[in-house]
């Protein structure tokens, strides 16, 4: 029996699991999995070390994949590479993440952001099957975004950063400064969980009703970036995910947004006429991330052992 390890480090919390991916290559079935609180490395990392341990004891993992908030170093060329950069997480900065998981267990090691591994997941198993060209959001703790590009996942001078870009903002209509400790007022500054919390003194984005006006506001500022997705990348599909887009009346609000926003340039009956096939929830629903986890672990695995 093959099983693969995956690990969905999120900011808030890891996932870790092991996984079968059946002989036929069309599902996953989990075979075991926790939730760690993500705090520093010192606790969370050696939590998942000895859950893996314990199932590696007695039935020997292939591989694990890692897919992680970053930023992270993906050049396999570089003496950091498997490292999480220059988070705003207090106590990742320059950490080791593949060297650690790679010196407790010497296997197959796969590495790729959080977004990635969710659009991986997705491209296997969930809303972007036969695709090869889409782009995945989660909207949550923060913004962030990946995807593939002709069958690929997106990387580059690092990787996508998307969560971040500049998008039409006026004061006149929404004083709020925004919360992104680098950028203030950029995407994850002004649409990210903590923005919505912070800025309508509310616990959770949850706790506002559906006819509040930071729905509208929130579909605006989304709308704005998947509209310069589309004309910058031309993704196939926009599969938005995360803990804010659990409000599923927002999609709606998006989809028309996004179409007024682009005017009908892009003549498309997807973008014309079948948008709410094309800016889409998971398919995989929260199992996205450490689905693409565990497919990043066969990927590794396939590489050491063609």
């Amino acid at each position: 029996m093959s099983i693969f390890a995956g690990i969905e480090a999120g900011g808030s919390k890891f996932v870790c699991a092991v996984g079968k991916i059946s002989s036929n290559k069309d599902k996953v079935e989990i075979k075991d999995k926790i939730i760690i609180p993500t705090t520093t490395p010192d606790e969370t990392i050696p939590q998942a070390i000895n859950f893996f341990q314990s199932i590696h004891s007695s039935t020997p993992l292939k591989a694990i994949g890692i897919a992680t908030f970053g930023p992270v170093d993906l050049n396999t060329s570089s003496p950091h590479y498997g490292y999480i950069t220059t988070p705003p997480k207090p106590g990742w900065k320059h950490y080791n993440f593949v060297g650690t998981i790679k010196e407790a267990f010497q296997i197959p090691i796969g590495f790729d952001t959080d977004v990635n591994g969710s659009a991986i997941g997705e491209y296997r198993w969930g809303a972007a099957k036969n695709l090869d060209t889409f782009i995945y959001v989660t909207v949550g703790t923060g913004i962030g975004a990946g995807g593939m590009s002709q069958g690929k996942p997106m990387h580059g001078l690092i990787h996508p950063e998307m969560g971040h870009m500049f998008i039409p903002y006026d004061s006149n209509k929404d004083n709020f400064l925004g919360v992104c400790p680098f950028h203030g007022n950029c995407l994850e500054g002004l649409a990210s969980g903590p923005s919505i919390q912070k800025r309508w003194n509310v616990k959770t984005a949850s706790d506002l009703p559906s006819d509040h006006p930071a729905w509208d506001l929130e579909a605006d500022y989304l709308a704005s970036a998947f509209a310069n997705c589309i004309l910058i990348l031309s993704p196939q599909k926009i599969i938005v995910g995360g803990g804010v887009m659990k409000r599923k009346e927002i999609f709606e609000k998006i989809r028309v947004k996004t179409q007024t926003l682009l005017s009908g340039y892009i003549k498309h009956e997807k973008l014309l006429n079948n948008i709410d096939s094309f800016i889409v929830p998971p398919a995989l629903g929260d199992d996205a991330g450490i689905f693409g986890a565990i497919a990043l672990a066969e990927q590794a695995f396939k590489k050491s052992y063609p």
